[in-house]
């Protein structure tokens, strides 16, 4: 079972920096993998931030570009999401997510964590 869990989540003020983690677990049969995070605004879709694939290789949403980081530590198979320079619009439920790049790049991943809420004031 793959099973993914984020942590991190906060209500902090525009301008701040915060980090979100996500857990994995269940992956190693799951090769080649992406991983990503994707985020709920308040009353709108699910959005895309970042995703990055097994082979390092990085995507951003235009609005992150230059103020979040995707990272991942292969090692305690952890990933992260630095975000700095915080803005309200950034608020929104956070999640992690894992499939073929494929299916991750087209928003349809089948592997989610619970999720975990960023406020931004």
């Amino acid at each position: 079972d793959v099973q993914l869990v984020e942590s991190g989540g906060a209500s902090v003020q525009a301008g701040d920096s915060l980090t979100l983690s996500c857990a994995a677990s269940g992956l190693h049969d799951h090769i080649g993998y992406c991983m990503g995070w994707f985020r709920r605004p308040p009353g709108k879709n699910l959005e895309g931030v970042a995703a990055i694939a097994a082979d390092g290789s990085i995507n951003y949403l235009d609005s992150a570009k230059g103020r979040f980081t995707i990272s991942k530590d292969s090692s305690k198979n952890i990933l992260y999401l630095q975000m700095n320079s915080l803005k309200f619009e950034d608020t929104g439920i956070h999640y992690c997510a894992a499939d073929r790049c494929k299916l991750l790049v087209a928003g349809a991943p089948n592997f989610w964590g619970q999720g975990t809420q960023v406020t931004v004031s």
